[in-house]
């Protein structure tokens, strides 16, 4: 895998590579792609996401978001990623760091969603497998949180896979479909990694 680090980010193509999955940052060019999968898999989206906005999928909305994700990763506070089959890069999801905290914290959280087409085939669990060196070989963190509602049981697979550990339930913690609802709570350390780093 190569990677690059921190300093070289911005204005550089990061790339993380696995046995059958790559992530880069989205480019214009994804749009047509992008909005064709998250389309196709609206239903099975709607009950795990943020209630989408009326025209969440149009392009000048895709504009803004790659504008908010390049501000992001020039100010090194978050990294959008985006999830392609490696063979026929084919885009499938995507992968977010978000919220990163430098000082004492040295922590960010971790997103993710896959098109229906591909889910159930461990596309998921090899792409945060992938993302996890990168957040603490190359951002140097010490922490990698994330949080999902109790019955979504593929996020919790994805998420017990990587070596994330539950540390708890946050109540009503994000509006997800419109609803406040409750997460579980896990996180990923440095030290983790290190210890499981020969299965990874």
């Amino acid at each position: 895998m190569s990677l690059l680090r921190p300093s070289a980010l911005v204005g550089e193509q990061v790339r993380l590579e696995g046995r059958r999955v790559f992530l880069r940052p989205p480019v214009l060019g994804d749009h047509a792609e992008w909005a064709a999968v998250r389309e196709n898999s609206r239903a099975y989206l709607t009950p795990w996401e943020p209630i989408w906005p009326a025209d969440d999928l149009s392009r000048p909305a895709y504009r803004r978001r790659l504008k908010r994700y390049a501000q992001e990763m020039r100010e090194e506070t978050g990294y959008a990623l985006f999830i392609f089959r490696l063979e026929d890069s084919a885009l499938m999801g995507g992968l977010t760091l978000s919220n990163i905290r430098r000082g004492v914290t040295q922590s960010c959280s971790l997103g993710y969603w896959m098109g229906q087409a591909f889910s159930g085939q461990g596309y998921m669990r090899e792409a945060a497998r992938c993302v996890v060196p990168f957040v603490f070989q190359q951002l140097g963190l010490h922490r990698l949180e994330a949080a999902c509602v109790p019955n979504n049981e593929p996020s919790k697979a994805v998420l017990h896979h990587a070596g994330f550990q539950e540390e708890g339930l946050a109540r009503r913690y994000l509006r997800i479909n419109g609803i406040w609802q409750d997460h579980l709570l896990f996180a990923l350390l440095d030290s983790d990694l290190a210890a499981r780093k020969p299965h990874l």
